[in-house]
């Protein structure tokens, strides 16, 4: 287990911030030293919370070579065929996995393959699980083209709490399997837009293992 390096400034930052609040009161009298030490537990939970946030799990998946594993933990919230307009121009079978504060934030790809589009959209700050979320939202997207040659959306999106998006694709870049595609700070959601044929394997409810669980197959 390693911390990621997104979360280095953070982690450096809630460091300074705890370190002070726990240091002042011992600096100012004696008398306050009470309250430094009532504080402490506080800080060092909140530490802990921020570090296990940032925590990136060894993991390399076992799937075949038309499997797409799930790109990031938490849960299935959507299953549902819909008209995807950004890119495919057509109906698409849409898979929604919503990410809580605890759950690892590492974004996975969910296949190796070679990116034909990505965008960076700003937007609002809806919860994650609001329908409209998905299309007005800060918010990536990314298409990535297997070596069968199809092809997968996949959308990073910013929630109530997650207010930074990190997605490493660019256009021409190639992602092999068990590689980070980026990373959500905070809380938030992705779907996976894939073709209406494909054999999702998950279901609604369904507790996800990025990089680990499979999603389907093609």
């Amino acid at each position: 287990m390693k911390l990621h390096r997104e979360g280095n400034q953070i982690i450096m930052g809630a460091l300074v911030i705890f370190t002070t609040i726990w240091a002042v009161p011992m600096m100012v009298t004696n008398q306050a030293a009470w309250v430094s030490y009532t504080i402490l537990p506080v800080c060092i939970i909140f530490m802990f919370l921020v570090l296990q946030f940032f925590r990136v799990p060894k993991r390399k998946n076992q799937a075949g070579p038309n499997e797409l594993v799930c790109p990031c933990d938490g849960k299935v919230v959507v299953i549902e065929d819909v008209y995807e307009p950004e890119f495919f121009n057509e109906k698409r079978k849409q898979v929604s996995i919503f990410m809580s504060p605890l759950n690892v934030h590492v974004n996975w790809t969910p296949c190796e393959g070679k990116v034909r589009y990505y965008r960076y959209h700003a937007g609002l700050y809806l919860v994650a699980w609001h329908p409209k979320s998905s299309t007005e939202n800060e918010r990536t997207t990314t298409v990535i083209e297997a070596p069968n040659g199809k092809s997968v959306l996949v959308r990073q999106i910013a929630g109530a709490v997650a207010r930074r998006i990190v997605c490493y694709a660019e256009e021409g870049k190639s992602f092999n399997r068990n590689d980070e595609m980026g990373f959500i700070k905070f809380g938030s959601r992705m779907d996976i837009f894939l073709p209406v044929d494909a054999e999702v394997k998950v279901k609604i409810g369904d507790k996800t293992e990025g990089n680990q669980t499979i999603l389907a197959s093609w």
